[in-house]
């Protein structure tokens, strides 16, 4: 906790409370890492639907039913988080239903696709929730000026857990292929190991964080899911004092929708496209999150010193290079080059983009607006997901099209970013405090 000074804490926020805080990323970030991204992605569309032409599809299928969930119940959800004073308290209970249910996914076998479609709709839905609401409690700990070194801290810090868990599900994978053993076997142990390691470290976040906010007292005078869809109309009522929040979102919705795709379909267009292997691939994901870690680190720090929107904007200049070099490569060589630099931008993108929602969210409506923030993001992930998947299929397979095409959501993105006065935005939410 000597990356950053006490002064970039509000008072009475300890580091302890900030370690229990980005524990969070550190337990959750094995879900995406290994079922999302490196491990399962693979083994569904290979083992369970037997390289079918639709299994890419069904997969991405699936991850948007569950972002269509999220995106439709999570503002609202925020909103009563809000008004209940109930984030700590939902998010004990989100992570509880992730870490069963992905635990759950050791059941799903070869051509059991309707079992393994509904169990990760459902993990990834209970994923989103708690990642949102971890989210929220950033401004109460960060001072304004230091949202971005601590949010890429602890985004920074999250990668480490994806390491960890994949490095031991690595592990096992080589050593069970060694002997032998395929992989409708040694795959179900690596979503055991998971789900322990996420139930274990979520631990140290139940522990250490505080909920600091107040129950609102007309969570008490109205029913508390009705007062919240009434406090979440008026803040779109209000939409054109947050201009430039809903510039954000806006954007967002284009960029995230990119990551994305990184993130649900690396693996498969890896092993699908360029030839990698299964432990080959599971070592390409592991260095991503490495360079994942460094680059929300380092940008944690630089965005602060130059400004969100610039580093953002950075990042997605990054995220077309991608696209289009893997796009266009044929080697393993050259594909190694594209996830450097995904891995770099990917960090760096999404805690810039947590840090100005923080900057741009009234204190009292926190959960609300990262409420929001999920809507936008999860509207994202069902549109490039499943944008890629449906280009896939309708091209006979052309993975290489469908990334390709991937860099214009982040192009989009890029324009949609442009409007975005940070000061501006900064001064309305602060307005709307004064005003409370």
């Amino acid at each position: 906790m000597v990356l950053f000074s006490q002064d970039a804490l509000n008072p009475g926020v300890r580091k302890r409370e900030v370690f229990g805080w980005a524990m969070y990323d550190f337990a959750n970030s094995g879900y995406t890492t290994v079922v999302i991204t490196a491990v399962f992605a693979a083994y569904f569309v290979g083992g369970i639907a037997q390289k079918a032409e639709w299994a890419t599809f069904a997969w991405t299928a699936a991850l948007s039913v569950s972002y269509a969930i999220v995106m439709l119940t999570m503002p609202s959800l925020g909103a009563y988080a809000d008004l209940r004073a109930a984030k700590k308290r939902l998010l004990m209970i989100t992570t509880a239903g992730c870490v069963l249910s992905t635990a759950a996914l050791a059941l799903a076998g070869p051509s059991s696709v309707a079992f393994a479609v509904l169990l990760i709709i459902v993990s990834n839905t209970f994923f989103a929730y708690g990642e949102s609401l971890t989210a929220a409690f950033l401004p109460e700990l960060a001072r304004t000026e230091a949202l971005g070194k601590v949010s890429g801290w602890g985004w920074a810090f999250g990668y480490f857990g994806g390491m960890l868990a994949l490095g031991i599900c690595l592990g096992y994978v080589i050593w069970a292929q060694g002997r032998g053993i395929p992989a409708d076997q040694f795959v179900p142990v690596t979503m055991l190991i998971t789900a322990v390691i996420y139930g274990l470290a979520s631990l140290v976040t139940f522990r250490l964080l505080k909920e600091r906010a107040q129950p609102n007292p007309a969570a008490s005078r109205v029913g508390g899911m009705k007062a919240s869809l009434a406090q979440l109309r008026q803040t779109f009522r209000q939409a054109r004092r947050y201009k430039d929040f809903m510039w954000l979102l806006a954007s967002a919705v284009f960029y995230q929708g990119g990551v994305a795709v990184a993130i649900a379909l690396a693996a498969i267009y890896a092993e699908q496209v360029i030839g990698f292997q299964p432990q080959e691939t599971m070592v390409l994901i592991f260095v991503l999150n490495f360079a994942a870690a460094g680059g929300a680190f380092a940008f944690g720090y630089f965005q602060d010193r130059i400004g969100h929107k610039l580093a953002l904007g950075i990042t997605l200049v990054g995220w077309i290079a991608t696209c289009v070099i893997a796009a266009v490569t044929t080697t393993k060589g050259g594909f190694w080059y594209a996830a450097a630099i995904a891995g770099v931008c990917m960090g760096s993108s999404q805690s810039a983009g947590r840090a100005m929602a923080g900057m741009f969210a009234p204190k009292k409506q926190l959960a609300e607006f990262y409420g929001l923030w999920t809507f936008a993001i999860r509207l994202a992930s069902i549109i490039g997901p499943l944008s890629y998947g449906a280009i896939t299929w309708m091209t006979g397979g052309d993975q290489r099209t469908a990334i390709l095409s991937t860099a214009v959501l982040f192009a989009v993105g890029l324009v949609l970013l442009v409007p975005v006065n940070v000061l501006r935005g900064r001064q309305a939410a602060l307005q709307a405090d004064t005003q409370a």
